[in-house]
């Protein structure tokens, strides 16, 4: 049987999901399929024209270069109270013609419509909507995404494939995400090996690639609810490392860019000092510093604020200690969206080079 729509599904949260969509999307673009999105569940949503719109949309709609209507390109948004409101009065609530109505209009349109799930096979059941339950109202085909591993990822898989099995929604491959690059020829071994026993096919499996997970510097003052003193123009800087102000790290003032200073305010000065001889010393052309976190109260002296300002380095200061905005920052959940190009690029580029997009392709359309 062949599918002119993909439902793309993950173990849970920040697998891979928006990443994957994305690259199949682009790629399946490139080949000179007309393909269009919907983002049928959603959660975290903006406004668009006073209608909520899932903010994955977005990125999307910049892709793909689609006007977004609301009730096509994100039909429900299950936000706050939503679910509550729903077991309350259940009848009030039009869920299913929503997405049906968007999904007959899209694949009139469409040649492929690719709709990205929310969450893990689960979310939504609590409505009527689970991931599975979704995917086989607009009977499309599942590609799944699962996080790198052998023993773990099979035992995950295997138990979020049973929601799917429960519907009877047909499986078009699994990809395997976030491998580790010394583990991925077994990983590919293996995983392939079970996923022919089961009958499943094998997508491909994506390198771990840490510049995904890098955060923009916006994020980390959102973290540490940081107040921005100079340079807000530059929040989009990406953060690489961190940068302890107690002891500054020679090698990496060296060799590694885009490192964010976490210190506490009275060692700034100190701090920045150091920085500034290490960056002559090595012959740098400027520091090395997507930002510095001042952390707790303290001034800064003229000659601080004058570097920062030379190489329009984002100061920011926060209430929290040095330690507690370490464990802010690193807790960070990294999303891809329209901010990081470099981002959309590399998934785009993932999926071309590791999915069998020919295996794809051949169960569709």
């Amino acid at each position: 049987m062949k599918y002119k729509s993909i439902y793309v599904s993950a173990s849970s949260q920040h697998v891979g999901k928006t990443t994957s969509t994305l690259g199949l999307a682009s790629c399946f673009g490139q080949m000179g399929i007309n393909v269009g999105y919907c983002k049928p569940v959603g959660q975290q949503a903006v406004k668009i024209d006073a209608s909520p719109v899932d903010k994955d949309t977005i990125l999307f709609a910049d892709l793909i270069n689609f006007d977004i209507k609301p009730e096509l390109h994100s039909p429900v948004i299950l936000g706050k109270g939503a679910t509550s409101d729903y077991l309350d009065d259940p009848s009030s609530y039009n869920y299913e013609d929503r997405i049906l109505s968007a999904s007959n209009q899209l694949e009139r349109e469409f040649d492929l419509v690719i709709y990205e799930g929310t969450g893990h096979p689960g979310v939504g059941s609590v409505v009527g909507l689970s991931n599975a339950k979704v995917a086989k109202m607009l009977g499309a085909g599942v590609v799944f995404i699962i996080e790198g591993g052998i023993g773990s990822a099979i035992d995950k898989l295997n138990m979020s494939l049973a929601l799917f099995r429960e519907q009877g929604v047909p499986i078009l491959g699994v990809i395997v995400n976030k491998v580790l690059q010394d583990k991925l020829d077994k990983v590919t071994r293996y995983m392939s090996i079970w996923l022919k026993d089961q009958n499943l096919p094998f997508l491909g499996a994506l390198p771990y690639d840490e510049s995904l997970a890098y955060p923009l510097l916006w994020s980390v003052v959102d973290s540490i609810y940081g107040k921005v003193l100079y340079n807000p123009q530059k929040l989009d800087n990406q953060v690489e490392s961190f940068l302890a102000g107690s002891l500054i790290d020679a090698e990496k003032i060296q060799k590694e860019k885009n490192l964010l200073l976490v210190v506490s305010a009275p060692k700034v000065d100190e701090a920045v000092t150091t920085i500034r001889y290490l960056t002559k010393r090595f012959e740098l052309d400027g520091p090395p510093l997507a930002g510095i976190v001042a952390t707790g109260q303290g001034d800064f002296s003229e000659k601080t604020v004058e570097f920062v300002k030379e190489f329009e380095i984002p100061l920011v200061s926060t209430h929290l200690d040095t330690y507690g905005s370490v464990i802010k920052i690193s807790r960070i959940e990294v999303k891809i969206n329209k901010d990081t190009p470099w981002k959309v690029m590399r998934a785009i580029e993932l999926i071309n080079d590791n999915v069998d997009l020919d295996l794809l392709k051949s169960k569709m359309l």
